[in-house]
């Protein structure tokens, strides 16, 4: 199992996973939902890769990587990483969004995927927690995220914002 950022090489295995993944599912959103192969060449995979590397972000927008989790050859999950947080991040998505494809569930991928993206995580982010949320009815996610040694930061009337600590607070 590996995590890729997303890239030419993969494009079309990236472009069947991003095309079927719904528009919102769980809370990870998708904008890139049923474009056309001609539109993910042209303007969905160039575009993930520029805001990779912070290039033609749309206004209150940070830094993000997409990542896709791979298994025995098939994309499995989506991962997403934003590299830094503005307000409104630090106050609702956080640093880590994921997807696990519905027929790869309750098979750990979600656990394994976001223990390697807090690994990754830990060298990009400049914050000593990373910053996460969930739907309150999405209990499997939550587990997931406890899993990871998550802890509920506090919540609302429809999400739980976790945090994993990562650095320790110098004294």
């Amino acid at each position: 199992m590996e995590l890729r950022e997303a890239n030419w090489e993969d494009w079309e295995k990236e472009f069947l996973y991003v095309t079927n993944t719904p528009e919102n599912e769980d809370g990870f959103t998708n904008s890139y939902f049923q474009v056309s192969l001609e539109e993910f060449k042209d303007y969905a995979l160039p575009r993930m890769l520029n805001h990779a590397r912070g290039i033609d972000l749309p206004e209150g927008f940070v830094p993000c990587t997409e990542y896709f989790l791979w298994d025995k050859g098939e994309i499995v999950g989506w991962f997403r990483l934003r590299q830094s947080l503005n307000d409104g991040l630090k106050n609702g998505a956080g640093h880590i969004g994921y997807g696990i494809k519905s027929e790869y569930r309750k098979r750990g991928y979600a656990t394994e995927g976001l223990k390697m993206m807090i690994s990754i995580a830990k060298d990009i982010i400049e914050e000593d927690e990373i910053y996460m949320s969930v739907r309150k009815e999405n209990r499997a996610s939550l587990k997931v995220q406890l899993n990871n040694g998550a802890y509920i930061h506090h919540e609302d009337d429809k999400e739980y914002y976790t945090r994993i600590k990562i650095r320790k607070e110098e004294k």
